[in-house]
């Protein structure tokens, strides 16, 4: 029985190490304050349940203690992050748009200007 909880530890340790290394990239590479929030705090509050479920299993002694920062961790994550958004709004930080940053589009609409060009040369040679 004790191997089993040893497993299933390690099991939960490594998914919340999963969920918080992705919680960090999403820190990381996400565009605005509200996506950046929304990656982190989702991310980081399942990574460190599982991480801190996964410390119980291995330490079976440690469960209550565990289970008692899993509750404090599920009720202060969210209202923190609620807490940041809604100041972040009230500083009227906007959120990122798509008309903030495309690249794509911006290239796709020189790309047509420059074909449209190699066109009226086109038909220039063909008429002249």
């Amino acid at each position: 029985m004790e191997q089993v909880l040893t497993y299933v530890g390690y099991i939960f340790v490594v998914i919340g190490a999963i969920f918080l290394f992705l919680g960090g990239l999403g820190i990381v590479r996400l565009p605005d304050i509200y996506c950046r929030l929304q990656a982190g705090t989702k991310a980081s509050t399942l990574g460190a349940m599982s991480l801190i479920l996964g410390v119980g299993f291995l330490q079976p002694q440690w469960m209550i203690k565990a289970l008692i920062i899993i509750v404090f961790i599920a009720l202060s994550n969210p209202l923190s992050s609620h807490a940041l958004a809604r100041g972040s709004y009230r500083h009227k930080i906007r959120p990122w748009t798509k008309e903030d940053i495309d690249a794509y589009a911006q290239y796709i609409k020189e790309q047509g200007e420059n074909e449209a060009a190699e066109e009226d040369k086109q038909q220039e040679k063909q008429e002249s």
